[in-house]
């Protein structure tokens, strides 16, 4: 439509901007679900306390909405460091093991979170990768993985919230779930698979809320998922491991009687042995040593941003992805080179207030605001001091990304839709809760519409209005170089040469097997040391992109 054509107000004819056609969208759904909402909310109250079929819908709801967006927004493109250190893990755990040998010109691959020596392998943990593997094995790419674990963690945050608030509300936490950790979410699209946290913080505390409901005969189960929860967590974030467990033993304590602590405690504990000998062995393989986790060599290795004391390290051997180094400069901006202080821990913490917007729709701070002033029920109080020990002692590490406190997402679904409900009972004629959830549902349709239709005069204009994305375009020049690389005949070797400003070494990617991937990633060192390399590979066709050039610019190697 011609309207569309263009969203600066002088031309088109409502003089409309951008922020004018989203706003006008929004209110025009807000207004549909209003007056549609007394019919649906009968069939909606009848749907949920039937707790399979609403995990099910639950589950296929944020995956059939994603691929419905892939003809404008395809399956992503790996991009980052960490993208790529997930996939190696997966790579090789789909190979059978958890370390691959070091490659004897290992000087080539050198490539950020990814270690060379004693063994080529990411330094991550297992966890994201045996997702990621999954998928590959089954559906046969690594996304389908992904988009499993964000299905999972959907359908358990409603399973985790039928044990503290009604049904009904349970339900419509599920879909808040959906609208904020869907199909337009970071979590859905990259190789990060960060709604493992997220799903595991929901078996422990939805066991864990079911236990302590009936303390005098805790079923058996619910210790199993709770142990689950806490094993699959173990394998994906080792660290915060210690604080899930820390803000679940209260609730166990509450059991009361030692033996029933014994009989929930036990099977728990045995769902975690396989977690804890994986860990060991993937150790073990990485770096030969049982109890060095190949994160923690890495940073020996390569540099740490900042240790766990509160004075400042020097900066970093080996430098940091854009969204580390914003975070690690604002720190040393904060220390200076003096030793930290409560006041700097403070102003730490404060400046990563801006993250906390990833957990919460913005309708939904009304909703919070609610739960905190009315916080008097003793069965949802230790929801805020959860959050606080997890926010508290990420805030020792030099930078942040939301899946480190993802244990505690469903506790921000639970404070908002008690909120919510609270909202609700200050207002019986309005309904306050209701309208809110309405507004929220209206956002999501709006920005999720607007991404359907494929609008592409919309899209650039709006791509920082949200924290919410989904791939657009090619940015960095990627999927031009893999297509081409794709069109090409036979084996490719592609040296990488950088500018004398480019911070690290993000392009460096290679498979689990080096020798036997179709494309290897190498940087180059110079022609002499180059040379090495390609005859090393003497039936490849070698190339030499410059990422640092715009655009991206593939070319045949000199001589080649």
């Amino acid at each position: 439509m011609p309207i569309f054509q263009s969203f600066q107000p002088l031309r088109n004819p409502l003089g409309f901007g951008a922020a004018d056609f989203v706003e006008l969208l929004l209110a025009a759904l807000l207004v549909l679900l209003y007056v549609a909402r007394p019919s649906v909310e009968p069939y909606f109250r009848k749907l949920a306390p039937r707790t399979g079929l609403c995990m099910a819908l639950l589950a296929i709801l944020p995956v059939a909405l994603r691929l419905a967006l892939l003809p404008h927004f395809p399956v992503p493109t790996p991009t980052g460091s960490d993208d790529f250190s997930h996939l190696l893990v997966a790579d090789t755990l789909a190979h059978f093991r958890l370390a691959n040998p070091v490659h004897p010109l290992h000087q080539f691959f050198e490539a950020i979170y990814v270690l060379q020596e004693p063994s080529y392998s990411s330094m991550y943990p297992p966890g994201q990768g045996l997702f990621l593997a999954f998928g590959r094995m089954v559906f046969g790419h690594p996304w389908a993985g992904v988009l499993l674990t964000d299905a999972a963690f959907c359908a358990l945050c409603y399973w985790m919230l039928r044990a503290w608030v009604t049904p009904a509300w349970a339900l419509a936490g599920g879909l808040l779930a959906v609208f904020q950790f869907g199909p337009l979410n970071q979590w859905t699209n990259t190789y990060w698979a960060n709604a493992i946290p997220a799903l595991s913080g929901c078996l422990v505390f939805g066991a864990l809320g079911r236990a302590v409901a009936e303390p005098d005969t805790p079923r058996t189960r619910y210790a199993i998922l709770a142990g689950l929860g806490l094993a699959l967590h173990l394998i994906t974030r080792p660290f915060e491991s210690t604080l899930l467990a820390a803000v679940a033993l209260p609730a166990v304590l509450m059991l009361r009687r030692p033996s029933i602590i014994l009989r929930f405690a036990a099977p728990a504990g045995l769902m975690l042995l396989p977690a804890v000998a994986l860990l060991l062995l993937q150790n073990h393989a990485v770096t030969g040593n049982w109890t060095t986790l190949p994160y923690m060599l890495s940073r020996y290795q390569y540099g740490i941003p900042a240790t766990f004391v509160f004075q400042p390290n020097p900066a970093p051997h080996r430098p940091l992805t854009p969204e580390q180094d914003l975070d690690y400069r604002a720190q040393s901006a904060i220390h200076g080179d003096q030793p930290e202080t409560v006041t700097t821990f403070l102003e730490r913490l404060g400046y990563r207030v801006r993250y906390y917007r990833f957990f919460l729709l913005p309708p939904l701070y009304l909703a919070l605001l609610a739960f905190l002033v009315t916080m008097r029920e003793r069965r949802y109080l230790w929801a805020v001091p959860a959050v606080g020990i997890f926010a508290l002692a990420s805030n020792l590490y030099p930078y942040f990304y939301p899946h480190y406190i993802g244990a505690v997402t469903c506790l921000f679904v639970l404070m908002c839709v008690v909120g919510l409900a609270r909202l609700d009972r200050w207002s019986p004629d309005w309904k306050l809760g209701r309208l809110v959830l309405l507004l929220c549902t209206a956002l999501f349709l709006g920005w999720y519409g607007i991404r359907l239709s494929g609008q592409e005069a919309l899209l650039p204009a709006l791509a920082f209005d949200e924290w919410n994305f989904v791939n657009y375009g090619d940015p960095e020049g990627r999927i031009a170089v893999n297509g081409d690389l794709e069109k090409a005949q036979g084996q490719q070797l592609v040296f990488v040469h950088y500018s004398a400003k480019h911070g690290f070494h993000e392009w460096i990617h290679n498979d689990a097997d080096i020798d036997a991937a179709r494309v290897v990633w190498a940087l180059d060192l110079g022609a002499s040391e180059n040379d090495k390399l390609i005859r090393h590979y003497p039936g490849r066709r070698v190339w030499l992109v410059e990422p640092d050039v715009r655009p991206v610019r593939l070319q045949a190697y000199p001589g080649h």
